[in-house]
């Protein structure tokens, strides 16, 4: 089966890898452009090692783009973390179409943000789909899903990389084996189930102290590390990472408890344990941080 990978990225590179080892015949790699002053991407520096065909069209709504994939000749595309917009006639013209990984159990999560709202909505679990994607927005059939537990403290980068981007992985080969088989279901999505979510930014992360506790540390782990649930200290931006429920005590919302090991901060109806913080440059230890900014017990995040 010749197969096309579309991707980028670190899940890209190492569903590259996933292919490689399993000897599947991958006659190229279709990327995104490379940024300017930018390092390679792991995706096309790893298609290059294996001395893979790359290309990296601007756009994929091009005459040009479509003649490249007709070109391709190939039996299957497999979209493994794709920006760009690929129209359905790019993506049909591969003798078994084209697959898609994201990261939410679809139709639930739609979206470039699949990963960070279940977390920030407090959702006990979540997982990943592989599906058949069509001009919608992830609306395509499903193929595959596979599922798992978001546990009480999970960060959206541990859960990504500890548990969604292997399972991906897996999903991806067993998807490409059904496929082989003649087995892939698709299954449509009842869209009217599910939900759309847009990009969970800055606004969608900003802090309110005045909310439930477990609100609160769920909007923290859905940032950490990007883009970061922020708040304001002493008339500074700063961004806080590791969160824990430290007690269920009353307490007053934003107020700082404790700044000795971790910084604790008050929220409704209990106080928030921090180890990480960051205002300009790299990550501190929040206990250092205060040391060095004179950071007082009393003190109130806004």
């Amino acid at each position: 089966m010749k197969i096309v990978l579309h991707g980028q990225q670190a899940f890209g590179s190492a569903v590259l890898d996933s292919l490689i080892s399993n000897n599947e015949n991958v006659i190229a790699v279709c990327s995104a452009p490379n940024k300017d002053n930018k390092k390679m991407d792991p995706l096309v520096e790893n298609a290059i090692k294996n001395e893979i065909a790359v290309y990296q069209p601007e756009s994929w709504k091009t005459e040009d783009a479509y003649d490249l994939m007709k070109s391709l000749d190939a039996d299957l595309c497999i979209m493994a973390y794709v920006l760009l917009i690929v129209p359905s006639r790019i993506l049909d013209l591969p003798k078994y179409g084209s697959i898609q990984y994201h990261p939410s159990l679809l139709p639930n999560h739609r979206g470039p943000s699949s990963i960070n709202w279940p977390i920030s909505m407090g959702s006990k679990t979540t997982g990943i789909s592989i599906f058949w994607p069509d001009d919608g927005l992830d609306t395509g059939p499903i193929l595959i899903q596979k599922q798992c537990d978001i546990d009480e403290n999970e960060t959206l980068g541990e859960l990504y990389f500890n548990k969604l981007f292997p399972m991906g992985i897996q999903a991806i080969e067993e998807s490409i084996q059904l496929i082989k088989d003649g087995h892939a279901p698709r299954i449509i999505q009842n869209l009217e189930d599910g939900s759309y979510e847009s990009w969970f930014g800055k606004s969608q992360a900003q802090i309110e102290w005045s909310k439930d506790i477990y609100e609160v540390h769920a909007l923290i782990r859905a940032g950490d590390p990007q883009p970061g649930a922020w708040s304001i200290l002493n008339g500074i931006e700063v961004k806080l990472y590791e969160s824990m429920i430290f007690s269920n005590e009353d307490s007053d919302p934003g107020r700082i408890y404790g700044v000795e090991e971790n910084l604790l901060i008050g929220t409704k109806n209990g106080i928030l344990s921090f180890n990480k913080i960051r205002s300009d440059g790299n990550k501190v230890m929040a206990c250092d941080y205060c040391k060095d900014n004179n950071i007082q017990i009393g003190d109130y995040f806004k």
